[in-house]
């Protein structure tokens, strides 16, 4: 996180924020095996106030002062994360404040965004060439293809590969808006459900304890009816615009016959490399770790994050600049990811911890409605209330939250917990779907949609998409699989 330099103003903001804290707040420094630890029973909902003000940022900024926040990001990210972590250590010392950070980075940052580095990455370098019509039955190929894909390269990875080769196949297409939503629906998405290459809240459940094959097995069938549901109304939509169009447009004479080619093929070799080294993590346990400040370091996980760091380096090396260039390929959006994304990662901390405390914290209501009069979790409300606020938060933290609020143990959430597992699992990436924020593609996927002349539904606009859309077949998926 970057130097953020305090005002006067900025400095009695954090003043007036640590005084409430220190008000509403009993300590929540308890010893436990040497090791701080942040009694979540004792935190007030102030201590919120940072995660929901970043999380507000991200939702508001880029719609109402887009040029603002395109310059500044990553400043506001900081802000937030000061705002909760000077009072934080004010009130609590420095010593947990120092664990949380350490603890956040080396076990739940730095291997999300380093994941999403390469494989952001790697995707950058493939380039498909060559003359592609936008016919009904090849956009939904297009679909096909990057729902199967974005499971073991990723939503962005899938959605960076395709969106630009499904816009040349469309640009003649009177009719495209729906082409693009349809793609955020299920590569931005749906589609990364079945590994936790896929998206970012199954990468850090597998973090977390859970599985690599867990998605694979559990969430198939969710996902496949799903897709297979959306897969048919997107073609047979696309066939009435198209046939509204008057049947499809002639290419240019020196068009017609250009060859498709496949260019940076290496890089598929290197998504083996990058699946290769997730899955070592998991299984290779060498007993190896290291101790800093408190928190274990294991060396599993630092080989993972060096070998996909060496594997980002060989994409870039291997691959000839004019693929990427092609691709329209900049370093901004990982960037833009990794300054937000510190910031959402050190503000959850005292949500994580208020909900660990379960009814005895400050989020009991959530808890209650989440959790029968019995204390049987309600899978019903685990998958529309993780859904919910995946929309309209981020995914990513969303999943962490419920994930800690079912009890965060990964065995007994894979075992006999494990119909709500998926209902977590389901509606983190499954309703990321419904708003361009849910998930980081989404918004990427619309920005490069707009800079290729596509008039894009305003925020609100593809809510009424994805409303008439994706919330019937939401209410199917907790039929057949929670009710």
């Amino acid at each position: 996180m970057g130097r953020l330099a305090m005002s006067g103003s900025k400095a009695l903001v954090v003043s007036i924020l640590a005084v409430l804290a220190t008000s509403i707040a009993a300590p929540a420094l308890a010893a436990g095996g040497g090791a701080p630890h942040l009694d979540g029973s004792k935190l007030g909902l102030v201590w919120v106030i940072p995660f929901a003000g970043i999380l507000l940022s991200i939702a508001i900024l880029p719609l109402v002062a887009p040029d603002f926040w395109h310059h500044h990001f990553g400043k506001i990210s900081a802000m937030w994360a000061a705002a909760f972590l000077i009072p934080f250590a004010i009130v609590f010392g420095p010593e947990i404040a120092i664990f949380e950070v350490i603890h956040v980075l080396l076990l739940e940052y730095i291997p999300f965004i380093i994941l999403l580095l390469s494989l952001f990455t790697v995707a950058g370098g493939v380039r498909l060439r060559g003359r592609l019509v936008g016919s009904p039955m090849l956009n939904t190929g297009i679909l096909l293809l990057g729902t199967f894909m974005a499971s073991w390269m990723g939503t962005t990875g899938a959605a960076m590969l395709l969106i630009r080769p499904l816009m040349r196949a469309n640009e003649r297409r009177r009719y495209r808006v729906h082409t693009i939503v349809f793609f955020i629906f299920l590569v931005a998405n749906i589609g990364g459900s079945l590994t936790p290459l896929g998206d970012p809240p199954l990468f850090l459940g597998f973090l977390k304890g859970v599985s690599f094959f867990w998605p694979t097995t559990h969430m198939f069938l969710p996902m496949l009816m799903l897709s297979v549901i959306l897969l048919a109304l997107y073609f047979v939509v696309d066939t009435a615009l198209l046939k509204k169009e008057g049947g499809l447009p002639e290419a240019p004479a020196d068009e017609q016959h250009e060859a498709l080619g496949l260019d940076g093929k290496i890089n598929f070799l290197l998504l083996g490399g990058v699946v290769a080294a997730v899955l070592m993590s998991g299984v290779w346990k060498p007993g190896v770790e290291f101790l800093i400040y408190h928190v274990h370091w294991e060396l599993q996980n630092i080989a993972r994050d060096v070998s996909l760091v060496f594997i980002a380096f060989l994409s870039w090396k291997l691959t000839p600049m004019v693929n990427r260039e092609a691709n329209g390929f900049t370093w901004f959006p990982i960037m833009e990811v990794g300054k937000l994304f510190v910031g959402i990662f050190l503000t959850i901390v005292p949500a994580i911890a208020i909900l660990k405390a379960g009814t005895d914290g400050s989020l009991a209501g959530i808890v209650s409605l989440v959790t029968s009069d019995t204390g049987e979790p309600v899978n019903i409300m685990y998958f529309w209330m993780t859904g919910i606020l995946s929309s309209f938060l981020d995914n990513a933290p969303t999943y962490l939250v419920f994930f800690n609020t079912a009890g965060g143990d990964a065995e007994q959430l894979m075992g006999p917990m494990a119909e709500t597992l998926l209902a977590i699992s389901a509606g983190a990436v499954f309703m990321g779907a419904n708003t361009y924020i849910g998930n980081a593609p989404n918004f990427m996927v619309r920005a490069i949609a707009e800079e290729g002349g596509v008039r894009m539904p305003s925020f609100f606009g593809y809510m009424i998409w994805s409303g008439f859309i994706l919330i019937p077949c939401f209410g199917l998926v907790t039929l057949v699989f929670f009710m």
